[in-house]
């Protein structure tokens, strides 16, 4: 589900998450353009994957939506796991890894729930690197409990990169516009949070303004929220 604006609502309770996202992936071909977050990219081609001895870098893309995201990251060199709880959307992912030639070893894509800390054990890991891109949901998802366990996944030195809406878009109405209180700045995301400061280290928490282009056309600014922990 990163790889998009939602319409953002406060989270909906009581609605299964899974046909709520199948339906969201569902009513169309494509929910996305394929470009990766222009914010994500900004920050990591300043990071550059660092190779273990043993092993390839590592990334886990937490709600990968159609694969925009990981797929930047297995071209720039990482091994990359993409997880999204709608299978319809990690389909078009594969697909979109297969049009890039990129295989097993370089990708892979998951559909699971990560409401469920059951699935942690199938994301392999311990990772290099875990992002998460507008990583919101309309419906009730425990989101800070879903970063707090990717972190657990990082290796030491490994970072977690949070990409988020620090605010609605200029042309939001409804919904999103009345619920801006929902959508947390850097600092807020950070306390949310509440990573043990013996353990993890915060690089970054800032906000970034990126171009962008309304749905009438015209130009606007977005403001996107930048967190970058690294664990110790």
């Amino acid at each position: 589900m990163s790889e998009h604006t939602h319409h953002h609502h406060a989270p909906a309770e009581g609605i299964d998450p899974v046909a709520h996202w199948e339906e969201h992936y569902g009513t169309g071909d494509r929910v996305w353009s394929g470009a990766a977050n222009a914010s994500l990219v900004a920050v990591l081609e300043e990071l550059a994957p660092s190779s273990g001895p043993t092993r390839a870098p590592r990334a886990l893309d937490i709600g990968c939506g159609e694969g925009a995201d990981a797929i930047w990251l297995a071209r720039a060199g990482w091994r990359t796991t993409g997880v999204d709880i709608s299978p319809t959307a990690v389909g078009r992912a594969q697909e979109a890894a297969r049009e890039a030639d990129l295989g097993p070893e370089q990708l892979r894509l998951i559909a699971a729930d990560l409401s469920d800390p059951a699935v942690d054990a199938d994301l392999g890991g311990p990772f290099d690197l875990v992002t998460a891109s507008f990583f919101h949901s309309t419906i009730a998802l425990p989101r800070t409990g879903i970063l707090r366990r990717a972190a657990a996944l990082l290796a030491p030195g490994g970072r977690l990169l949070v990409i988020s809406h620090a605010a609605p878009p200029p042309w939001a109405r409804g919904d999103f516009a009345r619920h801006r209180e929902d959508l947390l700045d850097p600092d807020a995301e950070v306390a949310a949070l509440d990573l043990p400061v013996a353990e993890f280290a915060v690089e970054r928490a800032e906000l970034r303004r990126r171009a962008a282009t309304a749905p009438d056309g015209t130009p606007a600014e977005l403001e996107d929220g930048v967190v970058l922990i690294r664990r110790r």
